[in-house]
């Protein structure tokens, strides 16, 4: 294995999926669910997110080539679909009402864009294309585990803060949280408008 390629993989994802910043609004999009939903909505966000990412490494070049898609559009995508999403939390829509929902809060927008954005998808195209060797693709997928591991982490341990915050303090950080989403959101949309034309 490549440790030059894994140390890079690894630092570069846990830096732009930020397990640190993932965790409220994981909190915040889970708290009507149940301690023991909850805790699967956070194994499946980092599993689907692992797929994802893994996925784009391997063969992501392939697969935008053939739809004709850009990482810029993705991005564009990717971040209309946060600015949504932070509308609804600003409005006092941020949950779900029913609790079978969390399997589409877990897959969209926890697994993607919040943790597989975008930047963990480019970057992982751009690693696995940097290090082509077996030993340097070994490295990049091992860095991609244990960066998705992180974020794992930080989402369970969120769940046991969660279970200690009262209601109010939650319904308030949601809508500090929807501000800060909405504002990643537009940059990721000026990031990729911003690409497709240099």
């Amino acid at each position: 294995m490549n440790w030059t390629a894994f140390g890079e993989t690894f630092v570069t994802l846990v830096v732009i999926m930020d397990p640190i910043g993932a965790a409220p609004i994981f909190v915040t999009l889970t708290q009507r669910l149940q301690p023991e939903a909850r805790r699967r909505a956070a194994l499946r966000a980092a599993g689907a997110a692992l797929g994802l990412v893994l996925l784009f490494a391997a063969a992501g070049e392939a697969i935008l080539r053939y739809l004709g898609v850009s990482i810029d559009s993705l991005s564009i995508a990717g971040g209309l679909l946060l600015l949504l999403l932070a509308l609804e939390m600003l409005r006092g829509l941020d949950v779900p009402e029913d609790v079978s929902d969390d399997v589409d809060v877990a897959l969209v927008p926890l697994a993607s864009p919040l943790v597989a954005g975008p930047g963990a998808i480019a970057t992982a195209m751009v690693l696995a294309r940097r290090y082509p060797s077996t030993e340097g693709r070994v490295g990049v997928f091992a860095g991609i585990v244990c960066a998705v591991a992180v974020v794992g982490i930080a989402l369970l341990v969120a769940d046991w803060f969660a279970q200690r915050l009262p209601p109010a303090f939650t319904h308030f950080v949601t809508r500090v949280l929807g501000l800060l989403l909405a504002g990643i959101g537009i940059q990721l949309i000026l990031n990729g408008i911003h690409g497709s034309f240099d």
